[in-house]
């Protein structure tokens, strides 16, 4: 008999010492994943930071690419580059008598 409450007083230690083990591990497990959590917002925070900024420039390249485009129009009108021929190079439309027609 006295062998029978040796056994179960082991029984129950091991019992308290494997519980305390998986609490243990439970709290660690835990732990883990905080800090896997306060990483990932963390990276998610900067990532969107960074989104914004290259929203913001994108935005601004845009409108930039807009005023270009809209410069450029107005550099290649054709009444700016008839003007320009005519004031610079002194060209001007041929006469009818001047103009030749070649036939193939």
């Amino acid at each position: 008999m006295l062998q029978g409450r040796i056994s179960l007083a082991r029984l129950r230690r091991l019992k308290l010492g494997a519980g305390l083990l998986l609490v243990a591990a439970l709290v660690a497990i835990t732990l883990i994943s905080a800090v896997a959590v306060i990483a990932s917002s963390h990276l998610t925070r900067e990532q969107y930071a960074r989104l914004q900024r290259l929203e913001r420039e994108h935005n601004q390249l845009q409108t930039e690419w807009g005023q270009l485009l809209l410069e450029e129009s107005a550099w290649s009108s054709p009444a700016r580059i008839e003007r320009l021929a005519v004031e610079r190079l002194e060209m001007r439309l041929p006469d009818v008598h001047e103009a030749e027609v070649i036939r193939p």
